[in-house]
């Protein structure tokens, strides 16, 4: 039984006009000589060189004299090792510096994709039928670094969205580092990474039960410094401080909009990108309710599954997740506890659909596998599409498969409310395949989605075309959750 969906005229594309100021670092040597042309400028030629690239720049970011200023205190240490008095230098010489030390980054400029939908908090002033949502999306520029970026919109009566204005300038958030981590519980995650033990547990046997962030991090540069460390210890320890650098808080600004802010990779175990964020609004035992959402971080070697919350999308908690369960990408909460307990999807092998449950959100472990593939379009892997939604049939699944030629189609299925091991129905054919008009983008063939919800009895699905773009579609709830009952 094929069921029915209808696609929504609406496209969210790449745009590269999207832009952040990063931190530019030209090695050494060279940064070094660049700071001495700098230092061959007397005052009035500082002051009118700055002036020129505010003038080009200033217009396309928040404060760009702010973070000019930034970017020249990271390489402080290796101007004062020139034997320069840094606190002597002007401000606008310290902001001309600093611009040498910036490039803009389109954050976009490659794919624009693998969309996440939730409820807004805010449901106020609507009418009858309307829902306020927030749709999150992996952003992708150059070099395929990725980031989560946001769209606030309103579902309409008709399931239409209106989305809301997008701002000029993006936001990036500042960074507030963890104080505290836990020994046993830090040792435990670096052994799942399969960072060499030896060498971890030398570090680390110097530090109380509970230490801090920069206590880690003097001990770890002051090892890194000895030019004669060999590359194994070398690797172990920059593994060390990628861990420490995946807790962290993210602030943003109160007079940015939503659509302005932009999670992008902070520390170096994500330094590679930030991939597939699963949002989810999550309702606790109490009723207090916040967001919820998995993610990877990449660093070009290694992944690392994490956990990110947020009650207002100005500040967000991130965190690793650990535990056996935690080793592979496709990581999706559950919006509710189960018989007391959380829950999560994941597709720890790359191959089946699997289940976990845990007394805490950050550690995963025996995981119970509940989906193999089993139809000829996901005989290579199958996954899910975000976290399971709520019904009074079951715990609907939106899930991908592969196929032949890498062919990805998105497919649902339904579990049982106090067991969501027992599978009640599974869709033998995709709910969504790529049209022919959506075969060609980044990665061809492809339809993918991070999340979906419901609204006026209908799914409301988005989803990526081909790693490129996203749209949506929507489904009639009672025609799926029928088709799923009558596939068993």
């Amino acid at each position: 039984m094929k069921v029915t969906v209808v696609r929504k005229n609406i496209i969210f594309s790449p745009d590269s006009s999207r832009v952040v100021a990063r931190y530019f670092m030209n090695g050494d040597e060279r940064t070094q000589k660049m700071v001495s042309n700098i230092m061959m400028l007397d005052e009035k030629q500082v002051y009118n060189t700055l002036e020129q690239t505010l003038r080009e720049f200033a217009r396309r970011h928040r404060n760009i004299s702010k973070i000019f200023f930034k970017h020249c205190e990271k390489i402080k240490g290796l101007i004062e090792a020139m034997q320069i008095n840094y606190d002597s230098l002007s401000y606008e010489r310290k902001m001309l510096i600093g611009s040498y030390c910036t490039m803009e980054y389109s954050i976009e400029s490659a794919a624009f994709f693998n969309p996440s939908m939730v409820e807004d908090f805010d449901q106020s002033d609507l009418e009858v039928g309307e829902k306020r949502i927030i749709i999150s999306f992996r952003a992708t520029g150059e070099g395929h670094i990725s980031s989560i970026v946001f769209r606030r919109a309103i579902l309409d009566k008709n399931n239409d969205l209106q989305v809301m204005k997008i701002g000029k300038n993006i936001d990036k958030a500042e960074i507030v580092h963890k104080t505290l981590y836990n020994k046993v519980r830090f040792l435990t995650k670096l052994s799942e990474m399969h960072t060499s033990d030896k060498y971890a547990s030398e570090i680390m046997q110097e530090l109380p039960d509970h230490f801090e962030y920069y206590a880690l991090k003097n001990l770890i540069n002051k090892a890194l410094s000895d030019d004669t460390i060999r590359q194994e210890r070398r690797t172990a320890l920059e593994e060390v401080m990628w861990l420490a650098d995946s807790f962290y808080d993210l602030q943003f600004k109160h007079d940015s909009d939503i659509a302005e802010r932009v999670i992008f990779p902070i520390s170096d175990s994500e330094s590679r990108g930030i991939e597939d964020a699963r949002f989810v609004r999550f309702t606790d035992d109490d009723q207090s309710e916040k967001i919820l959402g998995t993610y990877t971080a990449y660093n070009g070697h290694a992944i690392i599954p994490k956990l990110i919350s947020t009650e207002d999308f100005y500040n967000f908690r991130v965190m690793p997740l650990y535990g056996i369960g935690a080793q592979n990408k496709n990581l999706a909460l559950f919006p509710r506890k189960v018989n007391g307990k959380y829950a999560m999807l994941s597709r720890i092998d790359g191959v089946n659909n699997y289940v976990m449950f845990s007394d805490r959100q950050t550690q995963w472990d025996n995981p119970i596998r509940i989906q193999e593939p089993k139809y000829p379009w996901e005989f290579t892997q199958i996954g899910n599409c975000g976290s399971p939604i709520w019904t009074k049939e079951g715990w609907l699944v939106i899930t991908h498969g592969v196929g032949a030629m890498r062919r990805y189609c998105i497919g649902a299925s339904l579990f049982d409310l106090d067991d969501p091991t027992k599978e009640i129905g599974r869709l033998k054919e995709p709910l969504i395949s790529p049209l022919e008009g959506e075969r060609e983008g980044y990665v061809p063939n492809v339809v993918y989605s991070c999340g979906s919800i419901v609204n006026n009895n209908s799914l409301i699905l988005p989803y990526a075309v081909s790693d490129y773009s996203s749209t949506y579609g929507v489904v009639d709830m009672i025609e799926l959750l029928d088709a799923l009952r009558r596939s068993k």
